[in-house]
Parts: C-alpha cells; structure tokens; sequence
C-alpha cells in the first residue's frame, strides 16, 4: 500500500521504518538534517541498546506533501500543536478511499465527532482554536489511534526503539469496518499489535477507541509533565512517593472527567502507576523536548483535561496546579529561546 507518514519523528519514524521493511510502500514527510539523513543513508531503526534493528534504504523521502502524491494510508503523526500547520495540505494526499491515521498524544482535535450524548460536536478549544483543524479536515477520512510505544530519534536518520509496540485504532463512531481492519492488518503485518476498537467487543474498555485514548492519557498528562519539571525518568517519578502521590491524584480528577463522557478504564491507576514504572529509566517526550529546546506538548496533554474538566463540572485542582508551572516553563523556553538540559554534577 501507498503509505505516507506526515512526521517522520520518533514515532513517526519508528513505523516508517517497520512498514518500509514489511515491503509497504513508504513515504515520509521530514525536515533539515533529519530529512537529508534520510535521503543518503535511509531510516535505520536500533533497540534499546543501539544495536541496528533495521534500514529502510528505499523509503522515500521530502519536505513537500504536494510532491509525496495520493496516498492510501496518511498517517499523522506531528505533534497536536503542530497538526494546524500542515492541515491545508493534507487533501493533496487524498484519493477517493484514503484514511487519515491521528497518532497525536492527548485529547484529540475530534474526540466529539459522532460521540453521540449530550456533548456529541463539543468543541476542544485549547487544541483547535477556532476549529482551524476541524474545519479543514475530513472527518469521515479518520480513523483514531493511540500510540503507546517508546522512541526517540537519537541522530538525524536514526531512531531508537525503546519499548512497546502497541497502536490500538478504531472508527470515531466505535463501529467496525472494513477500513479500519485493514489498516489494522497492515500494522500487524509489520509487526506491530493494532487491535481494533469496536462495539463489537465484548471486554469493557475496548468498545471504543476514546477508552484506550484515556488509558494512554492517564500516564500523559501526570508523568510528562512531572518529568519536564524535574528531569526525572518514569521509574523515578513514578516510584518517589511524593511524585507518585501527585501523579495519582492528577490520575483520579482525569478519571472522574472520562467517566463523565462516558469512558471504561480498564485498568486500576496503580496498575497504570506501575506500568510507567517498568519503562525503567526513559525520558517522557516532553523532558526529551525541553532539553531540545522544541516547543513542548501541554495544552493536548493537560490544558484539554483542564478543559473538559469545566465542561463537566469537575474540579481538577491538581491538574491546574501543574498545568500552570509547564505553561509557565513552555513560557520561559520560548522567550528565552534556550533548551534546558540537565547539568552533570562531579
């Protein structure tokens, strides 16, 4: 299949590469020296240790949508606050039977497209100003999903595959289709695990692809932020009582909310505690991107909770808490125009 990859980053990257070595046909939107890395050496893929997983020397590789040419599968994967820059030129990539794959972190610019109930076309502001992306996508083209791996990119043209391979999907509207199972076998023909989200279920948590969106977020919007703050990794914030017990309680507000629009969590938030624990010593993408000096990911991760919190009536006092001091560091590494990286003390 035609598979095109709008942000060959760390996530985007590490699928690009297991698709182009299932034979798919690749191609990646990328930039600067990442792009050119790519285009001499192609996009090789190491584990955990640096060891070379794979290369995909065939992929093809640009900075133009327009010449990447119509697409079967797109999938995006920039970041959520970077989704509005490339929206108006999404449709160059469209032919008739074309889907759009979300692997944006956080609550996504549709959560209430065909949600039905009472918030069924809610607005979420602090991701879509104005309906910006909304209003310039497809609806009927997405299919969602959530993104649980861990990567990064660790030199332009290389990126490292720390754990996870899991990429659940589903229809906004929880039905099944045919679409959504074949991309579903396209990943798992990669290697990758993509279980289907439908209602045709029957183990609660997996009717809908929102409920998988909250599990992953639970972890997101606590353990990111925390980590940016103090430059610690998901064992460590995730065993230190004190960062453990705020993470917690930031957890339970954030299941109070998803339980108001009528998520599952299936699983308990100590178990969810201790799977960010067993990650070991990784870096949440937010501490890799402030000690990059790149714009960091808050409102999708924290500011749409603190949002749906009012929309629902739920306070989230903790949320706001640590909402206000990444919004403040976000504030700071952007005016300052510096990245704030750790010190190595002797």
């Amino acid at each position: 299949m035609r598979i095109c990859i709008v942000g060959a980053g760390a996530i985007g990257g590490y699928v690009a590469v297991k698709l182009g070595l299932a034979g798919e046909e690749v191609t990646v939107i990328a930039r600067g020296d990442h792009l050119a890395a790519i285009r001499k050496n192609g996009l090789m893929l190491v584990d955990h240790h640096g060891d070379e997983v794979g290369v995909v020397k065939n992929i093809r590789a640009t900075d133009s949508i327009r010449e990447a040419g119509v697409q079967d599968i797109v999938i995006l994967a920039v970041k959520a606050h970077q989704v509005a820059d490339v929206i108006d030129e999404l449709p160059l990539l469209y032919g008739p039977e074309t889907v759009v794959v979300t692997m944006q972190n956080g609550i996504p610019f549709w959560y209430f497209k065909k949600l039905g109930g009472p918030y069924e076309n809610q607005p979420v502001n602090i991701v879509d100003p104005g309906g910006q992306v909304l209003n310039g996508i497809d609806i009927e083209r997405i299919i969602g999903c959530v993104v649980y791996p861990a990567a990064d990119r660790v030199r332009p043209g290389v990126i490292r595959h720390i754990e996870g391979d899991r990429f659940p999907l589903g229809e906004l509207d929880g039905k099944p289709s045919d679409r959504v199972k074949k991309v579903s076998e396209v990943f798992i023909a990669a290697g990758l695990k993509s279980p289907v989200f439908s209602i045709e279920s029957e183990r609660p948590g997996t009717r809908n692809i929102r409920d998988e969106i909250w599990l992953k977020l639970w972890g997101n919007l606590s353990f990111n932020p925390i980590s940016a703050l103090t430059h610690a990794t998901l064992v460590d914030l995730c065993t230190y009582p004190l960062t453990h017990d705020l993470a917690a309680a930031m957890m339970r507000e954030a299941q109070t909310i998803g339980e108001k629009l009528g998520a599952s969590f299936r699983v308990s938030l100590e178990r969810r505690i201790e799977g960010g624990a067993e990650v070991g010593k990784h870096k949440t993408s937010t501490l890799q991107d402030v000690e990059a000096g790149h714009e960091i990911e808050v409102d999708a991760l924290i500011g749409a909770v603190k949002e749906l919190g009012q929309v629902t009536g739920t306070p989230t006092p903790h949320i706001d808490s640590v909402f206000a001091l990444v919004k403040l560091l976000a504030k700071v590494m952007k005016e300052e125009g510096v990245a704030i990286k750790p010190v190595q003390l002797h």
